[in-house]
Order: structure tokens, then sequence, then C-alpha cells
């Protein structure tokens, strides 16, 4: 899969080899997000296990944008979660963002999904910050109750409250088909 792009990049699937640049990129784009936090949540750096990557990789469900030298500058990871595709990461490294990358991104991901028959996208994203939740629900996205949603994102709520992030500002979003 390789979609070119006017603005510089393509979206394609990642390779094995690219693993250690897209830690960067998380661990890159994470400042961001620290920033737009103001210091409230989550305020240690972390990156997706490598596990998690590699599933993603085997399942085809972990994009990159790459720029004119083929090199990433964005990832998205997803997996099958109860008949949908859940995303577990986007990320965009700071020098590129604001210019679309993430958005061709979760169009890829949400193309994807349509084209496997699956009955949506779902993700877990901070409440607040206006490139999370307010992004994901300018594409279609809307937030759903802990007590609606499916169990894997119960789970990953619960996970991601587990490490530290605070619970009023966690909140699932599906983007359901049909």
């Amino acid at each position: 899969m390789t979609v070119t792009a006017a603005e510089g990049y393509i979206i394609r699937l990642a390779r094995l080899e690219e693993f250690p640049r897209l830690t960067e990129i998380e661990l890159d784009a994470f400042a961001t997000l620290a920033d737009a936090r103001g210091g409230d949540g989550d305020g240690e750096p972390h990156a997706l296990p490598q596990d998690v990557l590699r599933q993603s990789l085997e399942d085809e469900l972990l994009f990159v944008a790459a720029d004119g030298r083929n090199q990433p500058i964005g990832f998205l990871a997803g997996m099958e979660r109860d008949g949908t595709l859940y995303v577990n990461e986007v990320d965009v490294v700071r020098v590129w963002q604001r210019r679309g990358v993430g958005r061709r991104l979760m169009a890829t991901a949400i193309a994807t999904a349509r084209a496997s028959r699956l009955g949506g996208v779902t993700l877990t994203t901070d409440r607040f910050v206006p490139f999370n939740a307010p992004f994901y629900a300018r594409l279609g996205f809307t937030e759903i109750t802990t007590s609606d949603a499916l169990p894997a994102l119960r789970q990953a709520l619960a996970t991601e409250v587990g490490h530290g992030m605070g619970a009023e500002r966690r909140v699932a979003m599906i983007l359901r088909f049909g």
C-alpha cells in the first residue's frame, strides 16, 4: 500500500527495521502532548512495547507516513479488537505536525477497517487536548461511556488509568460504520 501525497510524504506499511525510528517519533511527539497538558496528566514519556508494534506489523495495521527520502515521520499502530480496528497509537514527529499527516494516517486506518468489513474504528485518548478527542470528533468519532464501551476499550482505559493517566482525562471513542 502506497498513497502518494502532494504534501511531500507517502503513507505505506511499516517495516520491522523501522521500529527504532517509530519509538523516536513517539517520544518526540510526546513533548507536544506534555506541553498541551500543561503538566496535568501522565508526565513521563513512554513508547509502545516492541511486541505491540510487531503484532500491528504482522496484522498489516502498522502504517507510516514517510518523507521524500522514505524515512518515517509519523505512524499509526492498529490492531483488530472486538470486531473493530483499534488505534493503539498515532504519532507525528513535531516538525511535521499540523500538516495533515495524522489525518492521513487516520484516513488510511479507517479505509483499511472498511475494506476489512470491520464494524468501525475505536480508540482511547485525552478528552481535553485539542489534537486528541476534539480532532477525532472532527473525523466522525463519538465519545462512548465506559459502560457502553466494547470490552477491549474498557480494558484499555483501565490499563491507562493504572499507568497513572487521569481517569477524568481518558475517553473511549468510536467511528461506527453503517
